[in-house]
């Protein structure tokens, strides 16, 4: 027992307890894709709406922000700053049900992915937990068959167990992390969303009244 390694006991482990985790390192290499591909999408997402919220405070003529902001395809504010424009013609009521359906579209581009953050921070632990208890079911049975109860007996079955608990609290706990810190950031970003969509609303109404002024 004292020279065994944690990867000789995932060796020596029976089928039951490999097999949980396989299932555990499967969550927990997902997990990590998805925490390093949201990490850089929300990087880009804030720097590139930060560039356009410049732009767009400097701008005096929505031509040439469209042009000018044609390259910030990462950006929700872009993208309805682009949807506005493109309807610059139609009616305040058609703009605001475009306008809200590009809420809808970017809110759940940047939730996409968090729930199986949520699931493998939720199921991970309880997964580990039946490897645990099937590994220490498996230690009494053979107990039973030799007659004996030392510690050299138990502890190598014991040991090789209690890793599937391990391996659950390992994908489980920088899944709950992530998820909590970018539940965060998507709550933050799809306020801006929301709050810069009423700001275009107010502008276009705006534009429309000076326009059906200037007509009489």
């Amino acid at each position: 027992m004292s020279g065994d390694t944690v990867l000789t006991l995932i060796l020596k482990a029976g089928l039951v307890v490999k097999f949980v985790l396989l299932i555990l390192l499967s969550f927990s290499i997902f997990s990590w894709a998805i925490i390093f591909y949201k990490f850089r999408l929300f990087s880009k997402v804030e720097k590139e709406s930060g560039e356009f919220l410049q732009a767009f405070l400097k701008a005096k003529q929505w031509d040439t922000l469209y042009q000018s902001t044609k390259r910030l395809a990462v950006s929700p504010l872009a993208n309805l700053f682009r949807a506005a424009y493109s309807l610059d013609d139609a009616g305040i009521e058609e703009i605001k049900g475009m306008l809200k359906r590009v809420e809808t579209m970017e809110a759940a581009r940047l939730e996409r992915y968090l729930t199986f953050l949520a699931t493998t921070g939720s199921t991970t632990p309880f997964i580990g937990l039946f490897g645990t208890v099937w590994g220490i079911m498996n230690s009494f049975m053979g107990i039973g068959r030799i007659g004996a109860a030392s510690l050299a007996v138990v502890a190598p079955g014991i040991a090789e167990a209690l890793i599937a608990t391990a391996a659950g609290l390992a994908a489980a706990i920088p899944a709950v992390v992530a998820y909590n810190y970018f539940l965060s950031r998507t709550r933050r970003n799809i306020a801006k969303i929301e709050d810069f969509s009423d700001e275009l609303i107010e502008q276009l109404v705006r534009k429309h009244g000076e326009a059906q002024t200037g007509s009489f």
